[in-house]
């Protein structure tokens, strides 16, 4: 996969699936900008993996739910978009009766609300042969118990994302979500020996390839919607979940 000369922007680049998204991207050749939402050790450690790859690449701090923030976010890509990623995203686990409004509001404007912002900051920005892509969850088309605002999200981004596959098709820009299943990140590491054991015994019977998948096998995916490989795909929701 050839990036050189692109430029990408992912949401939400600091850890888990985000990092190997861009890390993918930079090691492709594209030039990658992205953020967290409070900085600190992942955004550090990012920055100076990234120092050692070619290319220009920002790690910045911006949260999606707000327009502002959004805009400064995409002032660093003036210069012109290739790419958008939108991974930036936050979950809890209450019951509906336990969710207040605040906290609603918090997961779905992270996931959704985010979405919108992004596109329509970057779009100015956008040309032919371009590339938006949302990272979902298998979880919006099965649902889970006391999940229900990031369940709610994550379906509104897969209408959100094929309606806009066919209202920016005509311009040339592509849209598809990809949707991974069980991913192992750095929340299997506070884990214990024997829960991290149940886990992987548990996805063994749930998955047709027997396992967790890897942020790095998401990243794959997402390289291959960012490339010209993939110039005939749009408004795909695109699983990656062992076969759940």
């Amino acid at each position: 996969m050839d990036l050189n000369g692109k430029t990408a922007l992912v949401t939400g680049g600091t850890r888990g699936i985000g990092r190997a998204i861009v890390l993918a991207l930079a090691r492709a050749g594209a030039n990658v900008v992205t953020c967290s939402l409070s900085g600190g050790e992942g955004a550090i450690d990012l920055s100076r993996e990234l120092k050692e790859l070619p290319g220009e690449h920002r790690v910045i701090r911006a949260d999606v739910r707000h327009a502002d923030e959004v805009a400064s976010l995409v002032e660093e890509c003036r210069a012109g978009l290739d790419v958008v990623v939108h991974n930036a995203g936050v979950i809890s686990h209450l019951p509906v009766e336990g969710i207040e409004p605040d906290e609603w509001h918090r997961i779905v404007d992270t996931h959704l609300t985010g979405a919108y912002q992004l596109v329509r900051a970057t779009l100015p920005l956008l040309g032919e042969g371009s590339s938006i892509i949302g990272i979902g969850s298998r979880v919006a088309a099965v649902g889970l118990p006391q999940r229900t605002s990031y369940t709610a999200a994550k379906l509104g981004m897969v209408g959100f994302f094929r309606s806009l596959a066919k209202e920016l098709g005509p311009r040339g820009i592509r849209v598809n979500i990809v949707e991974p299943g069980v991913i192992e990140t750095e929340a299997a590491n506070s884990l214990s020996r024997e829960q991290y054991d149940a886990l992987q015994a548990r996805y063994r019977q749930l998955t047709s390839l027997g396992r967790l998948g890897t942020p790095d096998e998401v990243a794959d995916v997402v390289l291959f919607l960012a490339g010209s490989q993939s110039r005939y795909v749009t408004g795909s929701v695109i699983r990656v979940d062992g076969g759940i």
